[in-house]
């Protein structure tokens, strides 16, 4: 092997077998300019590899001798349509000791193993690279054809769009709905981003007033019958009917699936990325929409959130989406949303869930008592799930005549999401995913008591005791009858 070569321009490529593959690349590495090799047995391609001015020698790579023809060479690519013949050249480069870095050429998984095994760097199985290209030309062409239809709907849907968001959106379903929205208007569309409950969290608070993003709470917006499009985005929790809608839904767009499918004109759910915004910036670069610094933005940072900052879950589209929306996005503002002061309720929830808390095992249950912001709940489980030993937490807080629970885990062999709902379905609402739950449950289920004066603290007991018994049953936590103790 040639010594003391650096960087690309000096690197020296041989092709060992010239058949209609060793071919290609060749060509392709000569009008690069690469000093290419070509070896082969058969003299007359050799020949006919000469007529185009390669550099191409007889030879019978299956011989031993062949390492000969590899002194000054760099990388060698072993591509012959007889897989044997590769096999007897990895084995006689190795073999001699040569330290070239090999690229080999198989025809099936079990030759693909054997040539790692003899020494090759890299091994290619053509079959299943055109494979992988067709699959790549299809997703190509079948986002070209939802977004032709996308937009033909958008287009002759009328002047006015509502796009819902899910109750007490979170980042990714402002995002998106944002995202939606700038299409929308650039097909000449006026497009209201409505929501349902409270946009609590103070990330997300501070997401919306610094990008500048107009919500319209469900009750201050228009009637959504006077809207001639109706889209939905990132509901996968709720069904149609739990929405109280009076109208159809056009456009429905989400990562994950409804429990109860959406019966509208145009659906695209897409379970092989983690984010909804990931599929809006898909259709922005399919419409050749530059994004506005705001959308970029606001899509960069709900990626980020759905994935933890590409800790969960995180997809080669995923990472993808963000490399593209990166240069577009403001990150100073990136960095004021993820690091928002904290509000004084959060921090008394904060405190009271930190001096109440109960650990069995690595799980953690704590209670807030009385609150007035349930978002701060979610915050506290957040934080204490930093706890050494810790990977699963549940915060209660109760609130409005409702308990309210929020819980978050980072046991990769648990769906916390999944855990409330059996556990807790039958009584409330209970919602989430893998790393992340809710609960809602009206008050009279567990007690019958009125949380009024000298029986408050008699009902956050009896409260507590019961949702972390049912929880710590379901968890399968021994101790959920209660001899759980305080961690310190």
């Amino acid at each position: 092997m040639s010594s003391g070569a650096s960087g690309s321009a000096r690197t020296r490529y041989a092709i060992l077998g010239c058949g209609s593959v060793g071919h290609a690349v060749a060509e392709e590495l000569t009008e690069r300019g690469k000093d290419v090799l070509i070896l082969d047995r058969d003299e007359s391609r050799v020949e006919a590899l000469r007529d185009q001015d390669l550099n191409a020698r007889v030879q019978d790579i299956a011989e031993p001798d062949v390492v000969d023809e590899l002194a000054d060479r760099d990388i060698v690519l072993i591509l012959a349509s007889d897989v044997e013949a590769n096999k007897a050249a990895v084995s006689a480069v190795r073999e001699t000791g040569g330290d070239h870095y090999l690229v080999a050429r198989a025809s099936d998984p079990v030759s693909e193993d054997e040539l790692r095994e003899r020494g090759a760097d890299v091994v290619i199985n053509p079959s299943t690279v055109i494979a992988d290209s067709a699959l790549q030309s299809l997703e190509t062409g079948e986002l070209e054809y939802m977004a032709r239809q996308l937009a033909e709907i958008i287009e002759d849907g009328g002047d006015r769009m509502a796009i819902l968001t899910h109750d007490n959106p979170e980042p990714d379903s402002i995002a998106s709905a944002t995202a939606l929205q700038a299409i929308a208007e650039a097909f000449g569309v006026d497009a209201d981003i409505i929501y349902s409950g409270d946009v609590g969290h103070q990330e997300n608070r501070a997401f919306v007033n610094l990008l500048g993003i107009d919500l319209l709470a469900r009750g201050e917006a228009s009637p959504l019958s006077e809207y001639e499009t109706i889209a939905a985005v990132d509901l996968a929790k709720a069904a149609a009917e739990d929405l109280d809608l009076d109208v159809s839904v056009d456009i429905y767009l989400d990562h994950l699936e409804a429990e109860v499918p959406f019966d509208a004109r145009f659906v695209d759910v897409r379970t092989n990325v983690s984010s909804t915004s990931t599929i809006l910036t898909k259709y922005l670069q399919e419409f050749d929409q530059s994004p506005s610094e705001a959308v970029a933005t606001a899509l960069l940072y709900g990626i980020r959130a759905e994935t933890l900052d590409f800790k969960r879950d995180t997809t080669p589209a995923d990472l993808t989406a963000a490399a593209y929306l990166h240069p577009f996005a403001n990150h100073d503002t990136l960095e004021q949303v993820e690091s928002p002061s904290m509000s004084p309720e959060t921090l008394d929830v904060l405190a009271e869930a930190i001096q109440n808390r109960e650990v069995q095992g690595s799980h953690l249950f704590s209670t807030a008592g009385f609150i007035r912001d349930r978002e701060a709940l979610a915050q506290a489980a957040q934080h204490l799930l930093n706890l050494e030993g810790i990977t699963t937490t549940a915060v209660l807080g109760i609130a409005d005549e409702k308990i309210y629970l929020a819980a978050r885990s980072k046991d990769i062999r648990l769906n916390i999401g999944n855990v409330l709902d059996e556990a807790f379905s039958e009584m409330g609402d209970a919602a989430g995913h893998s790393t992340q739950g809710s609960l809602e449950i009206p008050l009279g289920i567990f007690t019958g008591i009125e949380a009024s004066g000298d029986k408050r603290d008699t009902l956050l007991h009896l409260t507590e005791e019961a949702v972390r018994r049912k929880l710590f049953d379901a968890l399968g936590v021994e101790g959920g009858s209660g001899d759980s103790s305080n961690g310190s």
